[in-house]
């Protein structure tokens, strides 16, 4: 991990010497404290990736200074205990408290730097890992072939490498995450943090705190701000953010520079900041509902997300896709859409746009039972139809158990294709692909009455 930032805390000025020097010429950034309030303080202004810690100092004594840290919760990063001392009981000790590794003194130093790349290198691969976690929740949708949509990658793939914020909008369900993230998998931060936050979910008074963090008594609470340093920082909602956390945000945002709150300290940020929006912004600036500054430097470069509707040749394509993803990720049974489905949902409005879509395809995976998915069954898992239980609209239940949901909707089903053929279970057999033998033993086996063709 070059140019990590190393805190070497030690009573004995030679050993600070001597392992700034070596740590400095692997490539690190290193600064040094005497003693447990020397590192305290550094703790919280030099800002660490790592902190090589003695064990024996007059005060406070190294082992006393991690239980603090770590019962504070301040401390997230790899500490690495050093003693000229040492037995197998205080290693022990020192890494019950939470040390990451032990050293004794007089120090190798080939062992002194290994140890510290792979506590840095262990570090980086969580961090990796929980990154690689929540990217998994998200999608790299095609691009599709519209038009529409190749100028919209197009236009991504510009702006990717630029530092100036970035105003993501589109109607409810359009997936803006998704777009903001390839911006970020394009860009030259793709290494660096993406941190994602729905301001619409923040409570007024919980959005300072949760954006630049927080000091008491020492303790620090990162922010997403700081959090994101380095990287993007994803603003869900902007629209919902009140007027007095906007006049902040466009500070930070001009300046690149932000303060924990209860804190003293300004601290240089280095953040790209993409929002995004379903509403009219240049409405509520006009309306003083949004600050006109924040609006501006939010809007010089903007993503407009087409609807689904706007580009419905793609329509086929993500159907398969998400067939693709919901066989591959979930396990789910793979389905196919006859001609006359794809058709069907190429014409539909879709309100809701492509999330609406991904939900209706892992709906369908779920409940149905045949091969193919026509028009009748899109009908009913999108309400257009009534699957007439007793009059009586199916709503399917998503709580229930893969196999208690999928008979729910097989009754359903079959009671509206039996109504429509008049209760001929032969017209039903012929309308679904099911031979009449096998169907007559489902009805059975559903408890649904059937009359003698």
């Amino acid at each position: 991990m070059i140019n990590g930032k190393i805190l070497v805390v030690d009573d004995e000025p030679d050993i600070r010497s001597i392992v700034k020097e070596i740590l400095e010429d692997e490539g690190f950034t290193v600064d040094i404290a005497e003693d447990a309030n020397q590192a305290r303080h550094l703790r919280r202004t030099f800002n660490p990736d790592l902190v090589l810690l003695d064990i024996w100092m007059p005060g406070t004594d190294g082992i006393s200074l991690l239980k603090e840290w770590k019962e504070s919760k301040i401390l997230d990063i790899p500490v690495i205990m050093m003693s000229g001392h040492g037995t197998v009981e205080t290693a022990v000790e020192a890494t019950k408290v939470g040390a990451y590794d032990f050293i004794e003194k007089p120090l190798s130093l080939a062992k002194l730097i290994l140890t510290v790349n792979h506590a840095l290198e262990n570090i980086t691969l969580q961090q990796e890992n929980e990154r690689l976690r929540t990217q998994s929740r998200y999608v790299d949708l095609p691009a599709g072939k519209s038009r529409v949509m190749q100028q919209l990658h197009e236009q991504i793939a510009r702006i990717a490498n630029h530092n100036t914020p970035v105003l993501i909008i589109g109607e409810t369900g359009s997936e803006k995450e998704i777009f903001a993230r390839l911006l970020h998998k394009q860009s030259n931060r793709a290494d660096a943090p993406f941190v994602s936050v729905s301001v619409s979910a923040l409570s007024p008074d919980n959005i300072i705190p949760a954006l630049y963090g927080s000091e008491d008594q020492g303790i620090i609470r990162k922010g997403l701000i700081e959090k994101a340093n380095g990287g993007i920082l994803f603003l869900k909602d902007i629209a919902g953010m009140d007027i007095t956390s906007q006049a902040r945000l466009q500070n930070t945002i001009e300046n690149q520079i932000f303060t924990r709150v209860s804190g003293a300290e300004v601290h240089a940020i280095n953040v790209r900041f993409i929002a995004a929006t379903n509403r009219d912004l240049e409405e509520l600036v006009h309306s003083a509902k949004f600050r006109d500054d924040l609006f501006y430097q939010l809007n010089v470069l903007s993503l407009k997300i087409p609807a689904l509707r706007e580009h419905h040749e793609d329509i086929p394509e993500l159907l398969d896709f998400f067939i693709d993803y919901f066989v591959q990720q979930q396990g789910l049974p793979r389905r196919q859409f006859n001609a006359a489905a794809y058709n069907y949902l190429r014409n539909y409005d879709w309100p809701g746009n492509i999330r609406e879509l991904k939900n209706l395809v892992q709906r369908l995976l779920i409940l149905g039972s045949r091969q193919n998915i026509d028009i009748d069954e899109i009908e009913i898992a999108l309400g257009k139809q009534q699957s007439q239980t007793h009059d009586k609209e199916f709503n399917a239940n998503f709580e229930l158990p893969l196999r208690q949901a999928r008979e729910q909707f097989e009754k359903a089903y079959l009671q509206y294709k039996l109504e429509r053929a008049n209760g001929s279970v032969s017209k039903v057999a012929s309308d679904i692909g099911m031979e009449r033998t096998h169907l007559y033993r489902k009805l059975k086996s559903l408890g649904i009455d059937i009359k003698p063709d």
